[in-house]
């Protein structure tokens, strides 16, 4: 959720190029990022009933490489992300597939045109 623009927590046609972008070419620079995922109510709720989730943070999901820990120093000063930065044998222990959105490589959200 963004800390200094308050109305741009819950866009996801601002947020979720920060995270596709910005945020994937910085793990990036440590670990290759095989897959993002959206958790929590953003992983469970179908992109058509985002409106309802204004005011709602966003939990990112990166399935990487390795496990980063202190993956918060990696998002903007401007957004505060839930960020986990895992590799895929702690994302299996953890975390149901049901209960997750993919973003990247594959694009799960069902956007219409």
């Amino acid at each position: 959720m963004s800390r200094v623009k308050l109305e741009a927590i819950w866009q996801h046609e601002k947020v979720l190029p920060y995270i596709l972008t910005t945020l994937k070419d910085k793990i990036s620079e440590i670990t290759a990022v095989e897959k993002i995922f959206l958790f929590g109510s953003r992983g469970r709720t179908p992109f058509e009933q985002w409106k309802d989730l204004e005011g709602k943070d966003w939990d990112v999901l990166v399935q990487a490489k390795c496990k980063l820990k202190n993956a918060h120093v990696l998002v903007d000063k401007d957004y505060y992300l839930d960020l986990l930065v895992l590799d895929e044998e702690q994302i299996k222990k953890y975390y149901s597939e049901d209960r997750l959105m993919m973003v990247f490589p594959e694009n799960k959200l069902k956007m219409k045109p």
